[in-house]
């Protein structure tokens, strides 16, 4: 049988929508299925894609931010693409790889489109007209996609309540976690903790995630500042993005212990470091660095925001907060600080919950059904 060409196409190779896309990419029977990873920009990742033998062509148009001529550059070049290449599969993820993606494989014909929703391209912290624009946009998009994979179910029960894509088009899948992720020890803790520089016994708040709008990195930093009086207390944020230089003179100006050790490719490895983990985002679809921190054992904080309750179960696989509120997010922090018996609880039941939702190997089973149209 002659395998499947697909085209994953992603804006940035990178966070959770990149690892999630390269997972996805990796776990496919090559057998089957021959991926080729389009993108805008990547650093690391596409590293391990290329060594892993995966093809990959880099779109220096598509980039994140709304940029009319780069739009219209990136459509036009993903076109041609398509059109020189004849995949068999388009698979699109977030929403700036997804409408255009869409669009250049819809005008070329490619016979099979499948679309993953790791969020949605609206949220309640934009203005109503702006919601409307991108929803509209998206239900558009949506009478062209065979197939949404949305992460999480409150994504599926946005994306079905707003007529995003037709019901029975819609699947919801997990984020798959590392395979190797490491368990908390007392070894892993020290090992993970030298990695960083921390030499001191006191508690570490750890985020992961792009230091951009979404992640609300300042929520986290005025939570540290709320709790820097603690003694030995460090925050360390895992990640870059644009906002890095603001978050750190923002962090020197309010006094909070937060370390930003930029991006890391140990992450998972670093994660022991951790005491509570800290989620402060605005808006999500379903965290991976979430599910590995409680794979790893490590309490979490997190906004009550879209399907982050998917996993986080209020008062028993950890703590939710309301977004943009780092006085919540620093009592919470503190709660789980000082009642490490309840926190333990609460890491046995999230690492019960965790099952093979959130496994490669069910990524890849959802991805090649997705792939693969049904017989008449």
């Amino acid at each position: 049988m002659t395998s499947r060409t697909v085209a994953v196409v992603v804006t940035r190779f990178e966070a959770g929508a990149g690892v999630v896309a390269l997972r996805g990419a990796l776990g496919l029977d090559p057998a089957a299925f021959r991926p080729t990873i389009v993108t805008g920009r990547g650093e690391r990742l596409l590293g391990v894609a290329r060594e892993a033998g995966i093809e990959v062509v880099v779109e220096p148009a598509l980039v994140s931010p709304v940029s009319p001529a780069d739009d219209v550059r990136a459509l036009h070049r993903l076109t041609r693409l398509f059109a020189r290449r004849r995949f068999d599969v388009v698979h699109t993820h977030s929403a700036k790889a997804g409408a255009l993606g869409r669009l250049a494989a819809h005008r070329t014909g490619v016979p099979r489109i499948v679309h993953t929703f790791h969020g949605l391209p609206y949220h309640e912290f934009e203005s109503a007209a702006r919601r409307g624009l991108y929803a509209g946009i998206e239900r558009r998009l949506g009478r062209c996609t065979d197939v949404a994979l949305c992460v999480g179910t409150a994504v599926s029960v946005e994306v079905v309540r707003r007529g995003l894509v037709a019901p029975e088009r819609v699947r919801t899948i997990g984020v798959p976690v590392a395979q190797d992720a490491p368990v908390k020890t007392p070894a892993a803790r020290s090992r993970a903790r030298a990695a960083l520089g921390l030499t001191g016994p006191g508690p570490v708040v750890g985020a992961v995630g792009r230091l951009a709008y979404q992640k609300h990195p300042e929520a986290f930093v005025r939570a540290l500042a709320a709790l820097r009086h603690r003694p030995g207390l460090t925050g360390v944020w895992l990640g870059g993005g644009e906002l890095a230089g603001e978050v750190s003179r923002l962090a020197e100006r309010d006094g909070a212990p937060v370390l930003f050790p930029g991006e890391r490719a140990d992450v998972p490895d670093l994660l022991p470091a951790f005491d509570v983990f800290a989620l402060p985002s605005r808006y999500e679809g379903l965290p991976v660095a979430v599910v590995e921190a409680m794979v790893c054992g490590i309490p979490v904080v997190a906004t009550a925001v879209n399907a982050v309750p998917d996993v986080v179960v209020p008062g028993r696989t950890g703590l939710l907060v309301p977004p943009q509120r780092p006085d919540a997010l620093a009592r919470a922090v503190a709660h789980l600080l000082d009642h490490p018996r309840e926190a333990a609880r609460m890491v046995a039941e999230a690492r019960a919950r965790i099952d093979d939702r959130f496994t490669a190997k069910t990524l890849s089973e959802d991805l090649s059904a997705a792939y693969t149209p049904e017989s008449p």
